[in-house]
């Protein structure tokens, strides 16, 4: 009898052994297991990079256009059949539109392989945007060409940048601009800063400079509670400090744009500098536009697919051949998909 109570007894210390040794292999699995399936997502997740060849340090056409008019009254006009001519083309080149205030704080959310192009349109003029009685854009203004285009090719995405003045398109009574700013941003566009009076910056004082880039952050942030992210210098001109165009009275801008002459610098590269982003001026191959404008580079970029931005497809992280991590800015380190 007392055998058997031994007996009892060892066996239930040993059941008690096997189930603690039975609980803790599986934690020791689940941290394996986990390791394992994350090494096998980001060793899917660099292939899947490396098949489309994805280069998140690469360049970034910002293509600066004004007014769209079917007389153009300077290099700077562009007819709407040129800017449809200009959408195709990037559609066809696998171009899909984000805004300035997405490319500079890296909220570059676009399919795999395909590349970023930000649209921008200076002075905010009546042939960019111009509502009917319905609340709809005009035939043949920029706005209802780009909405043409993304139902013409499917995943262009119908976004740009109005970098607006005193003059809000033309509009002149407070409701008039509040709805046009309000239908811009209720439609996914984005709201930039061009100076009250476009103005050239460079002989400005401190106080003139704060003036300028105040009010306009002042009015569009009454007329439609938003504060202008980025600045467009009015003919590309910084002023005496370039810390005054950044941040002032009334406003703060992530990015400052110039107003030519190469393609722009990821914001994920050590390159990338957010008080000089370039732009590209939207014109044919002519004068000194066979080399410096929006065909000549874009045939540029085509023609040198490696120095092109390429998503992965994936926002949260920042894809690109391990041979261009030395131009990884620090910060997004984190992020980093190198294959």
């Amino acid at each position: 009898m007392r055998a058997r109570i031994m007996i009892v007894a060892v066996a239930l210390v040993s059941g008690c052994s096997s189930q603690v040794a039975t609980q803790a292999v599986p934690q020791q699995d689940a941290a394996k297991v986990k390791q394992a399936k994350d090494a096998a997502a980001a060793k899917a997740a660099a292939a899947a990079a490396a098949k489309v060849k994805a280069n998140e340090l690469g360049q970034i056409p910002v293509l600066m256009y004004h007014r769209i008019v079917d007389k153009p009254g300077s290099d700077d006009d562009r007819t709407p059949a040129k800017f449809r001519a200009d959408l195709d083309r990037l559609a066809a080149d696998g171009y899909v539109p984000i805004t300035a205030a997405e490319y500079v704080t890296g909220k570059i959310d676009i399919p795999a392989g395909k590349h970023p192009v930000v649209l921008t349109f200076d002075d905010s003029s009546p042939s960019q945007l111009t509502l009917d009685e319905m609340g709809v854009p005009k035939k043949d203004t920029a706005v209802a060409i780009l909405r043409e285009a993304a139902a013409k090719h499917p995943g262009f995405r119908p976004v740009a940048t109005f970098y607006v003045t005193r003059d809000m398109f033309g509009k002149t009574t407070r409701e008039e601009q509040a709805q046009t700013l309000l239908w811009l941003k209720d439609n996914g566009f984005d709201i930039g800063n061009h100076t009250l009076d476009h103005v050239n910056l460079r002989t400005r004082s401190q106080d003139e400079v704060s003036k300028q880039l105040g009010s306009i952050g002042k009015m569009v942030g009454d007329l439609v509670s938003h504060k202008p992210v980025t600045l467009a210098l009015p003919y590309g001109n910084q002023p005496r400090k370039q810390a005054w165009a950044q941040k002032g009275d009334g406003y703060e801008h992530q990015g400052v744009f110039l107003a030519g002459y190469t393609p722009a610098q990821a914001p994920f590269s050590k390159s990338y500098d957010a008080l000089n982003i370039p732009r590209i001026k939207a014109m044919d191959k002519k004068g000194d536009c066979s080399q410096f404008c929006s065909t000549a580079w874009l045939d540029w970029l085509k023609a040198n697919p490696d120095m092109r931005y390429t998503s992965d497809g994936n926002p949260a992280t920042v894809a690109f051949p391990k041979f261009k991590a030395p131009f990884l800015r620090k910060t997004f380190t984190t992020k980093a998909l190198a294959y």
